[in-house]
């Protein structure tokens, strides 16, 4: 959700890759509906390994987030570039049970948070940038 919402509201300027160490290659089916909800529907999303941007021709960050609560407590890869790194802790909403309802509410509440952060830190980058 942080990958297709950062690409959206970067408008360019940012591009957003989202991978992580434990990848089956599938999105969650909930963070595809709740995109959907705000309309946005990324074309070919995927879930990814952080190991795809460890390579020689990996794309060149300059900010690498984190974005799960749990991934604080993981060992990143060594990134081509030494970008900036930051730590987003989010819920992860795929790791709720419940109600379809509760679950998607789970979703919806993350990806508001996701939002608020994303838009935080364009703005404070575009500040930043006029400085």
């Amino acid at each position: 959700m942080a990958e297709a919402y950062l690409n959206a509201a970067g408008k360019g300027r940012w591009r957003g890759f989202s991978a992580g160490s434990k990848s089956d290659g599938l999105v969650h089916p909930l963070a595809l509906v709740t995109l959907a909800e705000v309309d946005l529907r990324p074309k070919a999303s995927r879930s990814k390994s952080w190991d795809e941007f460890c390579a020689l021709d990996a794309p060149i960050m300059n900010v690498v987030i984190t974005v799960c609560e749990k991934s604080a407590d993981e060992t990143c890869p060594l990134w081509p570039g030494s970008p900036r790194t930051l730590h987003w802790p989010f819920p992860d909403p795929a790791s709720v049970e419940g109600t379809i309802e509760d679950r998607m509410a789970t979703f919806r509440g993350v990806f508001d948070l996701i939002r608020k952060t994303v838009d935080a830190f364009i703005d404070e980058e575009k500040m930043a940038s006029k400085a």
